[in-house]
Protein backbone atom coordinates (compact mmCIF):
# COMPACT_ATOMS: atom_id res chain seq x y z
CA UNK A 1 0.00 0.00 0.00
CA UNK A 2 1.27 3.46 -0.90
CA UNK A 3 -0.01 7.01 -0.65
CA UNK A 4 1.00 9.14 -3.63
CA UNK A 5 0.76 12.88 -3.15
CA UNK A 6 0.78 15.38 -5.98
CA UNK A 7 -0.20 18.92 -6.85
CA UNK A 8 2.30 21.08 -5.00
CA UNK A 9 4.13 23.98 -6.55
CA UNK A 10 4.88 27.69 -6.47
CA UNK A 11 1.95 30.10 -6.21
CA UNK A 12 1.58 33.79 -5.46
CA UNK A 13 -0.11 35.00 -2.29
CA UNK A 14 -3.87 34.87 -2.72
CA UNK A 15 -3.61 32.05 -5.22
CA UNK A 16 -4.91 28.49 -5.13
CA UNK A 17 -3.57 24.97 -5.37
CA UNK A 18 -5.17 21.56 -5.23
CA UNK A 19 -3.34 18.64 -3.71
CA UNK A 20 -4.23 15.01 -4.39
CA UNK A 21 -3.43 11.91 -2.37
CA UNK A 22 -4.11 8.55 -4.00
CA UNK A 23 -4.00 5.27 -2.12
CA UNK A 24 -2.71 2.42 -4.28
CA UNK A 25 -2.02 -1.24 -3.74
CA UNK A 26 -3.86 -4.13 -2.17
CA UNK A 27 -6.33 -2.78 0.37
CA UNK A 28 -9.69 -3.56 1.88
CA UNK A 29 -10.77 -0.06 2.91
CA UNK A 30 -9.45 3.45 3.38
CA UNK A 31 -10.60 5.06 6.58
CA UNK A 32 -9.54 8.51 7.79
CA UNK A 33 -7.33 10.48 5.42
CA UNK A 34 -5.58 13.72 6.21
CA UNK A 35 -3.05 16.31 5.26
CA UNK A 36 -0.20 17.47 7.45
CA UNK A 37 2.45 20.07 6.76
CA UNK A 38 5.91 20.87 8.00
CA UNK A 39 7.56 24.23 7.52
CA UNK A 40 11.34 24.67 7.93
CA UNK A 41 12.29 24.64 11.58
CA UNK A 42 8.79 23.72 12.72
CA UNK A 43 7.04 20.57 13.80
CA UNK A 44 4.69 18.71 11.51
CA UNK A 45 1.12 19.84 12.09
CA UNK A 46 -2.31 18.61 11.09
CA UNK A 47 -3.93 20.71 8.39
CA UNK A 48 -7.16 18.85 7.67
CA UNK A 49 -8.69 15.42 8.13
CA UNK A 50 -11.64 13.59 6.63
CA UNK A 51 -13.16 10.42 8.01
CA UNK A 52 -14.59 7.53 6.06
CA UNK A 53 -18.10 8.94 6.43
CA UNK A 54 -17.03 12.39 5.21
CA UNK A 55 -16.73 14.22 8.51
CA UNK A 56 -14.04 16.89 8.34
CA UNK A 57 -11.87 18.88 10.72
CA UNK A 58 -9.39 21.68 10.09
CA UNK A 59 -6.59 23.54 11.77
CA UNK A 60 -7.77 26.99 12.87
CA UNK A 61 -5.19 28.62 10.60
CA UNK A 62 -6.77 27.19 7.44
CA UNK A 63 -10.48 27.24 8.27
CA UNK A 64 -12.47 29.01 5.58
CA UNK A 65 -9.58 28.80 3.10
CA UNK A 66 -8.87 25.06 2.71
CA UNK A 67 -11.32 22.29 1.88
CA UNK A 68 -10.62 18.59 2.20
CA UNK A 69 -12.66 16.08 0.24
CA UNK A 70 -12.43 12.49 -0.92
CA UNK A 71 -13.49 10.23 -3.74
CA UNK A 72 -13.97 6.79 -2.20
CA UNK A 73 -14.22 5.06 -5.57
CA UNK A 74 -10.81 6.43 -6.52
CA UNK A 75 -9.41 6.03 -2.99
CA UNK A 76 -8.19 9.60 -3.28
CA UNK A 77 -8.29 12.60 -0.98
CA UNK A 78 -7.99 16.19 -2.11
CA UNK A 79 -7.01 19.41 -0.44
CA UNK A 80 -8.26 22.54 -2.15
CA UNK A 81 -6.23 25.48 -0.90
CA UNK A 82 -7.49 28.99 -1.60
CA UNK A 83 -6.33 32.43 -0.49
CA UNK A 84 -2.86 31.06 0.12
CA UNK A 85 -0.53 32.97 2.38
CA UNK A 86 3.23 32.90 2.78
CA UNK A 87 2.68 31.15 6.12
CA UNK A 88 1.23 28.20 4.21
CA UNK A 89 4.64 27.46 2.69
CA UNK A 90 5.62 23.96 3.77
CA UNK A 91 6.02 20.39 2.68
CA UNK A 92 2.57 18.82 2.71
CA UNK A 93 2.20 15.15 3.59
CA UNK A 94 -0.85 13.01 3.11
CA UNK A 95 -1.78 10.47 5.71
CA UNK A 96 -4.22 7.62 5.73
CA UNK A 97 -5.46 4.77 7.86
CA UNK A 98 -5.91 1.73 5.62
CA UNK A 99 -6.98 -1.83 6.24
CA UNK A 100 -5.80 -4.68 4.06
CA UNK A 101 -8.32 -7.17 5.42
CA UNK A 102 -11.58 -7.12 7.31
CA UNK A 103 -9.83 -8.93 10.15
CA UNK A 104 -6.73 -6.73 10.39
CA UNK A 105 -6.81 -3.34 12.18
CA UNK A 106 -6.13 -0.23 10.13
CA UNK A 107 -2.51 0.80 9.75
CA UNK A 108 -1.21 4.34 9.30
CA UNK A 109 0.52 5.27 6.06
CA UNK A 110 2.29 8.43 4.91
CA UNK A 111 2.81 9.86 1.46
CA UNK A 112 6.14 11.20 0.23
CA UNK A 113 5.37 14.90 0.71
CA UNK A 114 4.85 17.66 -1.82
CA UNK A 115 6.31 21.16 -1.59
CA UNK A 116 3.97 24.14 -1.51
CA UNK A 117 5.66 27.52 -1.79
CA UNK A 118 3.66 30.74 -1.54
CA UNK A 119 5.73 33.68 -2.70
CA UNK A 120 5.55 36.69 -4.94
Amino acid sequence: VQLQASGGGLVQPGGSLRLSCAATGNMYSVKTMGWYRQAPGKQRELVARISGDGSTSYADSVKGRFTISRDNAKKTAYLQMNSLESEDTAVYYCNGFITQSFFIPAREYWGQGTQVTVSS
